[in-house]
């Protein structure tokens, strides 16, 4: 009897890995892609704000490397709603306050003033919007330092660590 569970499982197994490069053969970064808790609106100020964290200087910023989408992704997929809510409230607050400092939307505002804005958030003495800041910086240093970009441009990044040399004799003693 236990033979017979034994072969159906390996069967099921076989006919997986049969199956799996079809699958995976249409994956593309469109096809990857969720439908987003945020707006339209909301993820391009979500953009500016991970571009005023690592601005484009002569490499990429966090914007040309798609960081948002990798910070909307993480809090989407590994945090609670109330995260998720936080995240939203904590955007609206961004622009709230450019708004009231600068009389403009925070993307309209210039490098110094975001950066104003980003610091009066980080030290707010409200808790929620002291911890969208931090979570939001937090991803941004994670997801830019974990892109391909940087991981095979300015890090010594090598996919399978250490060498085999074949031709060095080895000594034993």
């Amino acid at each position: 009897m236990k033979r017979r569970i034994a072969l159906q499982h390996m069967a099921t197994v076989v006919g997986g890995l049969v199956t799996l490069p079809a699958w995976a053969n249409g994956w593309s970064s469109q096809s990857l892609t969720t439908n987003s808790y945020l707006s339209a609106k909301q993820d391009a100020l979500l953009a500016s704000v991970v571009e005023t964290i690592i601005p484009e200087t002569d490499i990429p910023g966090a914007r040309s490397l798609n960081v948002h989408t990798f910070v909307q992704k993480m809090v989407n997929d590994c945090y609670e709603e109330e995260v998720q809510q936080n995240m939203i409230k904590g955007l609206q607050v961004t622009e709230e306050l450019a708004r009231k400092k600068y009389s403009q939307p925070f993307n309209s505002c210039s490098a110094d003033q975001r950066m104003e804005v980003l610091t009066q958030m980080e030290n707010s003495a409200d808790q929620p919007v002291a911890d969208f800041f931090k979570l939001t910086k937090d991803l941004t240093i994670q997801g830019y330092m974990s892109s391909e970009y940087v991981l095979t441009k300015h890090m010594k990044y090598t996919m399978v660590p250490g060498h085999y040399y074949g031709c060095v004799p080895v000594v034993t003693k």
